[in-house]
Parts: structure tokens; sequence; C-alpha cells
């Protein structure tokens, strides 16, 4: 498969002041505990430890906030997934890889993996916000569509619905355990693992 070469994470972005990080930090823990719509201002303040008003010194309303969350938080699994990935490599073990690196991103990053887990962001995503969402399904949506041509995925599902599997499953086996259900080990995340890609590549 010859898809991209690599693909290298996207330039540092500038950097952003310190006050400004913490109300995006704190908006993040808000909003991945209470959702867009569950989360009024002040306690984002309140978690951040500044006034209501410094936060409108720096977004123009919760809506511009919750956009530069979503932001930050689609580059950082962005980068998670596709800094120096490898995407000539055998199909499998870029499954694998890929797999590898969700995994690890919602270990590393849970409030991002939960906030970005939400399913009703569509509703306030401006343009931006939109366009980032696209940048990071493309690659992905590209080798799938030619992991289709040359026979190695067998479904005949679309690429979208096909990530939606895959994301779906990893969102709702950490889900599980967050609640306290069970606990994931190597092992059960490897059996899950498998039993996708053979989903995904089983022949008739």
């Amino acid at each position: 498969m010859n898809v991209h070469s690599v693909i290298i994470a996207p330039p540092t972005p500038p950097k952003i002041p310190p006050k400004k990080l913490a109300i995006l930090n704190a908006a993040l823990t808000v909003f991945s505990r209470d959702g867009f719509h569950g989360s009024p201002v002040p306690p984002i303040a309140k978690e951040a430890g500044v006034g209501v008003g410094t936060i409108y010194r720096y977004f123009a309303d919760k809506e511009s906030l919750v956009n530069e969350v979503f932001r930050m938080a689609k580059d950082g699994l962005r980068q998670a997934l596709f800094t120096n990935l490898d995407f000539s490599q055998p199909a499998e073990a870029l499954f694998n890889q890929f797999w590898q690196r969700l995994i690890a991103f919602a270990r590393a990053e849970p409030e991002a993996f939960r906030f970005l887990e939400i399913q009703n962001h569509l509703p306030y995503l401006d343009n931006a916000s939109k366009a980032v969402e696209r940048e990071v399904l493309l690659p992905i949506m590209t080798a799938i569509s030619q992991l289709q041509q040359d026979g190695t995925i067998t479904t005949p599902m679309a690429a979208e619905p096909l990530i939606e599997l895959v994301w779906g499953g990893v969102v709702g086996m950490f889900k599980y355990e967050e609640a306290g259900y069970f606990k994931l080990d190597p092992a059960d995340l490897d059996a899950a693992k498998q039993l996708l890609w053979a989903g995904i590549t089983v022949r008739s």
C-alpha cells in the first residue's frame, strides 16, 4: 500500500499565554465532565482560578471557548495518531500501530478523550473546528479507501462508519472501565483489536 510516506506532526502552534492556557485546560476539564450545555462559564472560571470577566477577555462567548478547546483536543489526538506514522507499512501493522496510539491517547489524555467522545459537538462547531475534524479524518479515510480497493479490507462499509466502529469500540470499553464495571488489561485490548481487524478483513 502506498498512501503517504510518513505523516509528520503539524508545526508547533504559537505559544499560548499562561492564563489563556489555564482557561482552556479548565474548560476541557469542565466540558468533559458536564458537557457543553451543562457547563456555564462560572465553574470554568473557578476551575481556572480566574474571574468570569477574564474569560471574556480571551473569548467572545462560550461557543468560541468550546471551539478552541475542541481544536486543542483534536490537535492532540492528531499528533498522537500520526506523528512519524508510516502509512506505507503492511496493512495489519498499520492497524496495530493506529490502535496502540489510540489506546495510549485515551490513557494519557483521559479528559481530552472523554471530551472528544461526546457525540453532540456538531451543533456548536465553527468552520475552523470542522476543518480540523476533516484534516484528522482525511488520512484515515484515504488509507481505508485504498485498502478496500486492494482487497485488504473486505467490508463494503463506507470509511466514515468504519472509523466510527473502531472509535466507538474503544470509547465503549473505556466508558465501562471508567464506570467501574471492569478493568481493561492488555489482553482485553489486544483481543478487541484482533476481533475488529478480523471483522473488516474476513474472507468469504
